[in-house]
């Protein structure tokens, strides 16, 4: 059981820097040179795919994190902002935007570390909900 939880975090924390190079505009390989496959990972982390989880309301994203370990919460928060960040930017979805700035919030709170990309991507959203 201990296996499947660190192979789940390194697989949230490899999806998390691929997707921090993207939004960053810095990647230094293609997601495809990566071999991510964005379906895969979500199934691997959560059990179902992208476009289930994207249906799933935040408060119930939210609780699957809750069911987690306490001290991943942050991990999970951050890997969420990002990918809903990715999407809400290619795809332009405020259903997306408004769950990106929801889950950098709660990385934010639960890490307690001050990201300056990640509050400047907050703002960004913010002024994209008004």
């Amino acid at each position: 059981m201990i296996q499947d939880k660190d192979f789940t975090l390194r697989l949230i924390r490899q999806l998390t820097q691929a997707l921090e190079k993207l939004l960053l505009g810095k990647p230094e390989e293609s997601l495809m040179q990566k071999e991510l496959d964005f379906d895969s990972l979500m199934k691997d982390i959560f059990k179902v795919n992208f476009k289930e989880l994207a249906s799933k309301s935040k408060e119930e994203l939210i609780e699957i994190v809750k069911e987690r370990e306490s001290k991943d919460h942050a991990d999970y928060y951050e890997m969420l902002g990002n990918v809903f960040m990715f999407y809400y930017r290619t795809e332009g979805k405020l259903d997306f935007a408004d769950k990106a700035k929801t889950f950098y919030e709660l990385y934010l709170q639960s890490s307690g570390i001050f990201a300056l990309p990640i509050i400047n991507r907050i703002n960004e959203l913010k002024s994209e909900l008004k």
